[in-house]
């Protein structure tokens, strides 16, 4: 499961969907994203952090809301949890919660703990909020369109992007709330990554890059996608670009067909 690993960052990649844990090392705090998938792979994360943790406090930044990124909550409970104000309000908790044990239940998986929706200790309501952290300084920025209550997290001195579930290299984008909140994102998200000279990208799916040559493909990439979604036209070219581009498209087609959906709705 361990995918990634430097001086200060060790990054855990699920065998579901490619979805990244990631754990940052300061010499005052340790700072996790979403932990989750599978009950084995929580307790590979909870045994890291148990060994690692000493007498450092524990936080945990939510990207988003989607269940598979708060599945592993409840393994958790003593984490000083940030997210947005979004996340903390949504009135789909009990919904949340209940997509996890579906899960379980579908595939006969029994967990350490119980699930749970996080209560956020640090709500982030605005661009540009901050929380120094020792040596450490967390940038937090509010990123819709893939949820309604998504966060970026740049963490400096270390040049680290952490982006939920935008910029991946295995998805293409999933638009579940808002077509222009996403495209406004987007340029949110290149703005950061020159502001803050980022060096490293962690996204919510996929694989952790420290290539800036990497990180602008990404950019790119997904610009092209949302720029030809709504070129009504070109859906057969923008489908034969998604297959040469991310390996497991054919796995996406229904969401890729809810994304011209909601665009249509942004269009009219």
């Amino acid at each position: 499961m361990l995918h990634y690993k430097d001086k200060n960052l060790t990054v855990f990649k699920s065998v579901l969907y490619q979805t990244t844990t990631a754990v940052i090392e300061s010499e005052e705090a340790l700072i996790m994203t979403d932990p989750t998938w599978l009950p084995e792979e929580i307790d590979m994360i909870k045994g890291f952090i148990d060994e690692r943790l000493n007498d450092r406090k524990l936080y945990i930044i939510y990207t988003h809301s989607d269940f598979d990124h708060v599945i592993g909550a409840g393994a958790f409970p003593e984490a000083f949890v940030i997210a947005t104000e979004r996340f903390q309000m949504n009135k789909n908790k009990e919904a949340v919660i209940d997509e996890m044990k579906a899960f379980d239940q579908q595939y006969y998986l029994s967990r350490s703990y119980e699930h749970t929706y996080p209560t956020v200790d640090r709500l982030i309501k605005i661009d540009g909020d901050k929380l120094k952290l020792g040596s450490l300084t967390l940038h937090f920025f509010l990123a819709p369109g893939h949820t309604k209550d998504g966060l970026f997290t740049v963490i400096e001195p270390a040049g680290i992007l952490l982006s939920g579930d935008y910029l991946s290299d295995v998805e293409i984008p999933f638009i579940t709330s808002s077509y222009k909140d996403y495209c406004q994102t987007i340029d949110k998200a290149e703005q950061l990554i020159k502001d803050f000279d980022v060096k490293c990208h962690v996204p919510g799916h996929g694989s952790v890059t420290n290539s800036k040559y990497e990180i602008n493909k990404r950019l790119t990439a997904t610009r092209y996608y949302l720029e030809q979604l709504k070129d009504e036209g070109s859906d057969k070219e923008l489908i034969e670009y998604c297959r040469k581009h991310y390996a497991f498209f054919d796995g996406m087609t229904d969401s890729h067909d809810a994304n011209i959906k909601k665009v249509s709705q942004y269009r009219y």
